[in-house]
């Protein structure tokens, strides 16, 4: 097999690129079998300069690297001519393809000399590029060679070590700079609400007509929807995840493609496999609500492109900016389930109830209990703290089939009565969450104004303590304890301040969320039979008292708390209105 049929192999599946030798070169490649390296490199920063300058395709053009490279091989004698070539990475990273192909040759001896067009080409890290110029190389015997700087290793009549570190320099400082402006302009755009997203959302594309607007790919909107379906109905993400490739359903990545959308996540063997965590992705995602989210995350400087999570109230939230999938309600409501995720039984098994189900008088949540040799009338719900033997409960039990029984005749009740006496409804539970708002917020705001006081107290107390410190009244050791316990405490305040701040705005929502209450269960007002969505779009947690049996029969009782209003006393309302 000749050279030239391997260039075609070699190119398609490594960013190591050989050139087939001409025949004058034949006699040095027999005096030795070392490689010449010719570094190739173009970021998108170098592309945006070139077409500003109005140089497309010209400098800094990969073609045209490879031209200068080849020809000054070819002019030098250079051995074995072989490509290393990265398109489209940053020179302030050197974990690239390319490069890191070219090091590994370098480290096992293969590499004779490393040409690039210019220093900027290696990298734009001055500290990292001196490193491998100066160490690495020189460790290998790599002889380096930058072509326009007129900067070689070995020749004493090119441009000296101090000059080649400040050109380092200098590109170091044009990555700063360059890395400055995009991130100014990015950050205008972010504040208007443009999308700095470009890997616009599974189940949006983006508008022909204006390139920042999204609109809804159909066809794709109907699986994201599922996806939300199946998590209200109790489906778990793997379980979603494993329907859906059961189902052939092509995954985010695949649909991209096929439709011929770019993308910058790797098409997997199986165009139907569906990771966990594309549909927990799926499932988190605020913007099938119709509105954008711009700085979601951030990088600490241009050497550290780990991308970290910037915390929900640093992010920037504009509403209805474009068609919603989901509708906010719904979105919210999966939120709250994928916090009450829980383990399935080894099984497999599990109840449309896990994760609802409450203990009644510890709080804590009742355990689903079935095995193999179950049949479905033994499945039960058992208390936390009385199953894991503490002593710090009694043994609350129910099973699962008398739990459904008894929650579907309660919202059945619910239903029938907010649907054909409405207003009377809204009237009681209008009086009824007032005085408890009322009630509330007096207590919530009390307890914040006395956090406050106490805040300004304890930055009082630093100052005096500081005071104290600097005129001697008070040794370091004991100024530094002081200064620990009050920084604890202010910052136990803080918290206690923004979730009472939050209280006494939930509070003040409650006939809002009275009214959306009474839209939900218009919906339902023809369900004939428990649904696992109806149940997760109506009850937030059902409430299991310990047995009664001083009749001697064992009696149930269980305390629905129904989702935006609380505890509905139906049968009481029902008396009401029918005397």
């Amino acid at each position: 097999m000749t050279n030239s049929q391997n260039l075609g192999t070699i190119e398609a599946t490594n960013p190591v690129l050989a050139v087939a030798p001409l025949k004058e070169e034949t006699e040095m490649l027999r005096a030795t079998d070392k490689i010449t390296a010719l570094y190739c490199r173009l970021s998108v920063e170098d592309m945006k300069e070139d077409k500003k300058g109005g140089k497309e395709d010209v400098s800094n053009s990969i073609q045209n690297q490879k031209m200068i490279l080849l020809q000054y091989a070819k002019e030098n004698r250079f051995p074995n001519p072989t490509f290393f070539v990265d398109d489209g990475y940053s020179g302030t990273n050197y974990d690239r393809p390319g490069f890191q192909a070219m090091l590994a040759e370098i480290e096992a001896g293969r590499v004779a000399v490393c040409i690039t067009k210019d220093l900027s080409r290696l990298g734009r890290n001055s500290s990292l590029t001196g490193l491998y110029i100066n160490f690495t190389f020189p460790k290998y015997n790599v002889r380096y060679i930058a072509i326009n700087d007129h900067f070689d290793t070995i020749d004493p009549n090119s441009t000296d070590s101090d000059i080649a570190g400040i050109k380092n320099w200098f590109n170091e400082f044009f990555a700063k700079d360059t890395s400055r402006k995009i991130r100014a302009v990015q950050k205008v755009k972010g504040e208007r609400g443009v999308p700095l997203t470009t890997n616009v959302p599974f189940g949006y594309l983006k508008d022909p007509e204006d390139k920042t607007k999204w609109i809804v790919d159909e066809a794709a909107a109907v699986v994201v929807k599922r996806i939300f379906k199946l998590c209200m109905e109790g489906w778990g993400p793997m379980q979603i995840a494993k329907l859906l490739q059961e189902e052939k359903v092509l995954n985010p990545t695949a649909y991209k493609r096929r439709a011929g959308i770019k993308t910058p996540s790797p098409e997997t063997d199986d165009p139907y496999h569906w990771n966990t965590n594309t549909v927990v992705h799926i499932l988190e995602r605020r913007e099938y609500t119709g509105c954008t989210v711009n700085f979601k995350t951030y990088t600490n400087s241009i050497w550290d492109k780990k991308q970290r999570e910037t915390p929900l109230e640093n992010q920037a939230v504009f509403y209805d900016t474009h068609p919603a999938i989901i509708e906010q309600e719904v979105f919210d409501k999966v939120q709250e389930i994928r916090q009450q995720r829980h383990r399935r039984t080894k099984t497999g098994k599990s109840s449309l109830f896990s994760g609802m189900v409450y203990c009644a008088d510890c709080g804590a949540k009742m355990r689903y209990c079935t095995t193999n040799y179950f049949e479905k009338r033994q499945d039960h719900f058992v208390c936390a703290n009385y199953r894991s033997n503490t002593g710090s409960c009694s043994a609350h039990f129910i099973r699962a089939v008398v739990l459904e029984d008894l929650v579907w005749m309660h919202m059945k009740a619910v239903i029938f009565y907010v649907t054909r006496y409405e207003n009377h409804f809204r009237a009681v539970m209008e009086h009824k969450l007032l005085l408890s708002s009322e009630e509330k917020i007096c207590a919530s705001v009390k307890r914040l104004e006395q956090a406050q006081r106490r805040m300004g107290e304890l930055d009082r107390l630093f100052i005096r303590i500081y005071e104290d410190n600097v005129a001697g009244r008070i040794n370091d050791e004991r100024f530094s304890m002081m200064s620990r316990s009050y920084e604890t405490e202010q910052e136990q305040l803080k918290v206690e301040i923004q979730t009472l701040q939050q209280d006494i705005e939930v509070q003040e929502r409650q006939i809002e969320n009275l009214e959306q209450f009474i839209q939900r269960v218009h919906k339902y007002k023809d369900l004939d039979e428990l649904t696992p969505y109806a149940l997760r779009e109506l009850v937030k947690g059902v409430y299991i008292e310990a047995p009664d049996k001083s009749s001697g029969k064992r009696r149930q009782n269980i305390r629905i708390s129904y989702d935006l209003v609380g505890f509905i006393p139906v049968e009481e309302l029902i008396k009401q209105e029918t005397a």
